[in-house]
């Protein structure tokens, strides 16, 4: 998936394998569960065998059994069911672990919003890119990147490499469907033609790619430089159609009116948008004249609440105000914003310059879940002790060398940076649902199949269907449409070119794919089927993508959903001798 949270990698690995291979899960080499203590750390069965265990033999259980390990997040949510709770007060523990999914859901749904969307237009204003491009590129990163990581994992292993094809196969109906749909339904707009045709093309090629490989059942190394070939072609294909059609638009108004003509800002989306309507890289110094001191800049600046707008709304909204709050302040505090529609952009100095001192350190301590800033330099110095002198330094020059006034030139990069930001802030929060999401699948005994149809395949693509979504909401479904087929074709081309070429550098060997079992022929075919009806039933349309267009998709997704569990349950399968 896209998307946009990190797999549980190692967990979600075994249970996707042995789904696509149509088998229960299998004891391991190890002994079977004892009593407290005596579990061996090497034991590896089912963990929703924990039910069937009394209080002290549940603990150990999930603490020494791999099968209930997560590979990623703060919290060990099954360990806190299961050895701070006793089995009498199970629902409690449900209910408060349902109320922090809920509040993980809105963390997610704030920081596109109000961080990640901005940033992300501000940053394709500043570099001139349309909507298209931006959504093959920043937003295809942004969405892409934990499943990119999650199949450079899966690869390292040849029992799992083609279930990462697998997983990838299914994130792409989800997004191509689902996000897809949400999109067309929430903003009707009228889809480019040639961004469209040539979106789809790759993303089938990508398809028939990965396909053949399957049938093959190995991936060379020059087959992965292939795949990593084909992104950077099909980004240079984007950014080539985009001049040249900004070219011709040049041309066209030089010759229809007088004087010097205006240049497009974006090419593909005919819609002008307050950002377009002026250039961020040139004309971003208002004068401001602002007589406030830096104290009460700071105070105010950081406060999510509108003392004015409080006043006039109604209680329900006061009280969600509230709730939200603790997020906000998170998020004001750490995350720096370029808001286009303001006319000083955002530029808060005392802020902006706090926030080259925290963004970094909060950056390395929610990456890998701060396994990375805990690593030390020889080992004495912690890299986040590094960061910290690093941001010291950077907001002191920038302090200094800067007036409360007025923005200074380099205000763009503050977009870069929180859009860095923001997106791991969306990675992490999503990777802590994922987490949540696989302890409730076991508390509530659900299969393997349900679990990765449903459960875990939707809160992995939480980081798509939010900033997606979000995206078309604020007025720029061209953007979020194009991420839908490029972060996909980010996640296929990257996640198993990049993860492929890394094994078979490292091994000297072809990666072996093991597809055994229906599912992956069906989620491969599912994926084929979808991008085939919206490439002969959007040109029908001419290009309109109404709300029937995405109800379709839609339905398209639940009778795929349906014959994959049919297929999961024996129900439909292969005819045999």
């Amino acid at each position: 998936m896209g998307g946009s949270c990190t797999l549980s990698h190692v967990q979600l690995l075994s249970w996707l394998c042995l789904l696509l291979r149509g088998m229960p899960p299998v004891l391991g080499a190890g002994p079977t569960a004892q009593p407290t203590g005596s579990l061996n750390s090497t034991v590896d069965m089912d963990c929703r065998k924990v039910l069937t265990m009394n209080n002290s033999e549940s603990c150990a259980f999930v603490q020494n059994n791999p099968d209930c390990q997560s590979d990623g997040g703060y919290v060990n949510y099954l360990k806190g069911i299961f050895c701070f709770f006793p089995l009498d007060l199970l629902p409690l523990a449900v209910t408060l672990y349902v109320l922090w999914l809920f509040y993980l859901f809105l963390f997610l749904a704030v920081t596109a919003e109000k961080f990640f969307c901005p940033n992300l237009s501000a940053i394709s204003i500043t570099l001139k890119l349309s909507h298209n491009v931006a959504g093959v590129t920043f937003l295809a990163f942004g969405n892409g990147a934990p499943d990119v990581f999650s199949a450079l994992v899966a690869f390292s292993n040849a029992r799992t490499a083609g279930l990462a094809i697998g997983a990838l196969f299914g994130a792409g109906v989800l997004v191509t469907t689902v996000v897809a749909g949400g999109i067309a339904i929430i903003r009707p707009f009228t889809a480019a033609s040639r961004p469209f045709f040539r979106d789809i093309i790759f993303y089938m090629v990508a398809i028939v790619l990965t396909f053949t490989a399957l049938y093959i059942g190995k991936i060379t190394l020059v087959w992965s430089l292939s795949y990593l070939g084909l992104y950077a072609f099909y980004v240079f294909i984007v950014v080539l159609s985009t001049w040249i059609y900004r070219r011709h638009s040049v041309a066209a108004l030089s010759h229809s009116l007088p004087g010097p003509p205006v240049l497009p800002v974006d090419s593909d989306d005919g819609n002008s948008s307050v950002a377009n309507s002026y250039d961020y890289a040139d004309q971003y110094r208002p004068e401001m004249h602002s007589t406030e001191s830096t104290v009460k800049i700071l105070t105010q600046s950081l406060s999510p609440l509108d003392y004015q707008k409080w006043r006039r709304k109604p209680c329900s909204w006061k009280i969600f105000k509230i709730i939200k709050m603790p997020v906000e302040f998170l998020l004001l505090l750490t995350v720096p914003l370029v808001d286009l529609d303001k006319d000083d952009r955002n530029w808060k100095r005392p802020l902006n310059c706090l926030h080259l001192f925290i963004s970094p350190v909060v950056s390395i301590m929610i990456l890998k879940s701060g396994v990375y800033g805990l690593y030390e330099i020889q080992g004495i110095f912690p890299i986040w002790g590094v960061t910290m002198l690093v941001g010291t330094l950077l907001g002191s020059v920038a302090f200094f060398s800067t007036s409360n006034e007025q923005p200074p030139r380099f205000h763009w990069v503050f977009a870069f940076l929180g859009f860095f930001v923001s997106a791991l802030w969306i990675n992490a929060a999503a990777t802590e649902v994922v987490n949540i999401l696989h302890s409730l699948g076991i508390v509530f005994q659900l299969s393997n199949t349900v679990l990765g149809l449903t459960l875990l395949a939707w809160g992995n693509s939480i980081g798509d269907v939010i900033s997606d979504l979000t995206l078309a909401r604020q007025g720029y479904p061209r953007m979020a449409f194009s991420a839908c087929f490029g972060g996909i074709i980010f996640n296929i081309l990257v996640g198993v070119g990049l993860g492929c070429l890394l094994e078979a550098y490292r091994n000297q060997v072809d990666v072996k794919l093991e597809p055994e079992g229906l599912l992956v022929w069906v989620l491969a075919g599912a994926l084929g089927l979808s991008l085939v009806f919206s490439f002969i039933s959007v040109p029908l349309q001419c290009f309109q993508l109404t709300k029937v267009y995405g109800f379709c998709l839609l339905l398209f997704y639940l009778i795929f959903l349906t014959v994959a569990l049919l297929t999961e349950f024996g129900v439909i399968h292969l005819r045999t001798g």
